[in-house]
């Protein structure tokens, strides 16, 4: 009978200690671990509001969060490091600010490999790399792929041919941004094309740029295609040159070019700001024929205006891949848009669903 009851006194007494505060913390999951979820409790004391503290290395506390509210949940994602045990203590008060009751609770946070909230997005990018490799291997292969004609790369041969018939030179703007700037590179990769037909043709190449860095690889491009085409001696290094870095400096310079020089062809590829319309204005009233290219959006419209062609956004990227038609390009390019258009029939087919009132989709596809 003794036995009973001792059992039962300490069975109630732990049931009772449980009952009066719950403070638990745990790690956030799918993070770097620099965050931990802590959610307590006081629903079963006489507690109008609570301060959760946390240990630091030198033995004090700080305060994590207060609250008035007898259960709730709130992320700590200050100063935290993965693999570092931390120590909590809640602090329960009356409404006449006395203690109630504290409780300490330990936690560690730690770092996960991946996140499983993006588990869709994983999904769509084996989509796209597989996609991807298996266009190359098809290229590599011999398989013919096809790509749909450009017509701003289309017209680089009558451009050239024009200007050898009337003898004028041809002008090319690899934009007004620096080598780091993709724009830059796909312009800088159709120059190579360029100078290479009119080295073939006996065009003669003038290209102003406004930044050293491409200065330096633009001479190095042109030589190259002047090599390419077997005529090394008909490579002018004075054909690139170097303006000014100043914006509107540049652009009277290169319009300050086409009204002296009246080039035949004006090639306007790269990044272009306010000076667009300026340059493309200049270079249509001078009766060249114009091929622009740039990923800027608002400077799309000038060109689009002002010049016989336009590479529009992705074309221009595109154009290295067209030319080229190396394997690697090509199936890079074509595992792409293979991507893209799974991203097209899964956004439509969610937008069915929507509309239906199915939303499986949604919630798969949303990033936490």
């Amino acid at each position: 009978m003794k036995k009973t009851l001792i059992f039962l006194f300490i069975f109630s007494s732990c049931f009772l200690f449980s009952q009066e505060v719950l403070l638990n913390v745990s790690d956030k999951p799918n993070d770097d671990g620099s965050a931990q979820i802590i959610s307590w409790d006081t629903s079963q004391i006489d507690a109008s509001n609570i301060i959760i503290e946390r240990e630091t290395q030198d033995g004090e506390f700080i305060t994590v969060t207060r609250s008035e509210e007898q259960t709730g949940t709130f992320e700590d994602g200050t100063n935290i490091k993965h693999g570092i045990e931390y120590t909590y203590r809640l602090t329960a008060f009356d409404d006449n600010g006395e203690i109630v009751q504290i409780i300490k609770t330990f936690s560690e946070s730690s770092a996960q490999w991946f996140n499983k909230d993006k588990i869709s997005l994983l999904i769509l990018a084996i989509l796209m790399i597989t996609s991807i490799i298996y266009y190359i291997f098809s290229a590599r292969s011999g398989k013919n792929l096809y790509i749909r004609k450009i017509g701003g790369l289309e017209s680089i041969d009558e451009s050239v041919g024009r200007a050898t018939e009337m003898g004028r030179p041809i002008l090319f703007i690899p934009g007004t941004l620096d080598l780091d700037d993709m724009q830059t590179i796909a312009g800088l990769t159709l120059l190579r094309r360029l100078a290479q037909k009119a080295a073939e043709y006996g065009a003669r190449l003038i290209v102003p740029v406004c930044r050293s860095m491409v200065l330096s690889t633009a001479k190095e491009v042109v030589k190259e295609a002047y090599m390419k085409a077997g005529c090394p001696d008909a490579y002018d290094p004075d054909s690139v040159f170097y303006l000014t870095d100043d914006q509107f400096g540049y652009v009277a310079g290169v319009d300050g070019i086409i009204v002296r020089e009246k080039p035949a062809a004006n090639f306007f590829l790269g990044a272009f700001y306010a000076e667009s319309l300026i340059l493309a204005e200049t270079g249509f009233a001078s009766g060249a024929i114009q091929t622009a290219g740039t990923a800027m959006p608002s400077q799309l419209p000038f060109f689009v205006v002002a010049c016989d062609y336009t590479l529009i956004g992705e074309e221009l990227f595109a154009a290295s891949a067209y030319l080229s038609k190396d394997p690697h390009q090509l199936g890079s390019l074509k595992g792409q848009d293979f991507g893209k258009a799974i991203f097209v029939i899964v956004l439509t087919i969610g937008i069915i669903l929507e509309i239906s009132g199915i939303h499986f989709l949604k919630d798969f596809l949303t990033l936490h």
